[in-house]
């Protein structure tokens, strides 16, 4: 079987070089790697393998299969590169041509999903609180079940304003204490706002980018409250009924934490677009239910009240649903792309 693997590796990565569009890529994608796909068929004959030879091939097919994906995905970017600039070398510019004077606005993205996932929540009785871009070490870290001790620091590369022991604003959960100190119970909060880490910047990271959270503090509240809030919202935003996948997920603030990830609107989870990898989800935002801690932190007694959060990317939620490829677009003054929206 390995060496079977090892030829349908070579076969398939030399096959997808000459595939000359984005359907063949998608069609052969499919033959592949698609429930009936031709590594799918053998991958099914693991089971009845020994335990030494399960951890030997299951090792070396995950890695072919990573690869394979990654080979789809690099040869669907060079065609869209290739068939971008032939656009570009057969149009004509009349640089003598007078300026156009359309002066008609459009709303940013982030903007645009901003205020409608806003109006989703006012109607749920949600405040809104903007997040403070420059917060005390104890806000953004302490508060939050992470001292100076705690490992999960180091998930976060932060900036540090010199001489004053303040940081750039890494999430936007650095206003939970804020609000539980200066709110009445019950809190139901949304709270989007600008967060900085220092991140190498790539078509999927940046160090600038928009996130936006949900805090809800009461009597009983329980996971339940949290899918439903999250699946109204999704199923709101995308006007399609979303179905959602909690995960488990470590994260020092919630506890259980989750990883939540929802049905993809755009193929209705068969796995048969882009936007999900094919793979029918969408894995996007962690949640939980607030850590004891924190709420003790806030000076809420969390042997009678309970809570829970989720938080997410802005960006990359507007990446989502208006298929933009590349983060970095949305720093960018250019109106070619902001005329879209």
């Amino acid at each position: 079987m390995q060496q079977k693997l090892n030829s349908l590796k070579l076969e398939v990565l030399e096959k997808i070089k000459s595939l000359k569009n984005e359907n063949d890529v998608i069609n052969y994608r499919n033959a592949i790697v698609g429930k009936s796909g031709s590594l799918t068929e053998i991958l099914k004959w693991i089971k009845d393998l020994s335990v030494e030879e399960k951890q030997t091939i299951g090792k070396l097919s995950n890695d072919i299969k990573v690869a394979i994906l990654e080979a789809f995905e690099m040869r669907l970017k060079e065609i869209k590169k290739v068939e971008v600039e032939a656009k570009l070398a057969n149009e004509f510019f009349d640089v003598t041509a007078p300026a156009s004077t359309d002066t008609k606005t459009h709303l940013h993205p982030i903007t645009a999903v901003l205020r409608q996932v806003e109006d989703t929540f006012k109607r749920m009785g949600f405040d809104i609180f903007e997040s403070n871009e420059v917060t005390t070490e104890f806000f953004n870290f302490d508060s939050l079940n992470i001292p100076a001790t705690h490992p999960a620091r180091d998930m976060q590369d932060t900036f540090w304003l010199e001489w004053t022991g303040n940081v750039l604003a890494t999430q936007t959960s650095s206003m939970q204490n804020i609000i539980m100190k200066s709110e009445k119970l019950p809190i139901k909060a949304l709270i989007p706002g600008r967060v900085f880490r220092n991140e190498d910047i790539d078509a999927t990271h940046d160090n600038t980018f928009y996130q936006v959270e949900w805090m809800v503090i009461d009597k009983n509240i329980s996971l339940a409250n949290l899918k439903y809030t999250i699946k109204t919202m999704l199923s709101d935003l995308f006007e399609s009924e979303v179905t959602l996948r909690l995960r488990p997920g470590y994260f020092p603030f919630v506890e259980p934490g989750v990883e939540v990830d929802f049905s993809c609107p755009f193929c209705n989870g068969t796995d048969t677009c882009r936007v999900c990898k094919w793979s029918g989800w969408i894995e996007f935002m962690w949640a939980g239910l607030i850590h004891p801690n924190v709420l003790s932190q806030g000076g809420i007694d969390p042997e009678i009240y309970s809570g829970f959060a989720f938080g997410f990317w802005l960006n990359r939620l507007a990446m989502i649903k208006y298929s933009i490829p590349d983060i970095r677009y949305f720093q960018h003054p250019n109106l070619a792309f902001l005329k879209q929206f």
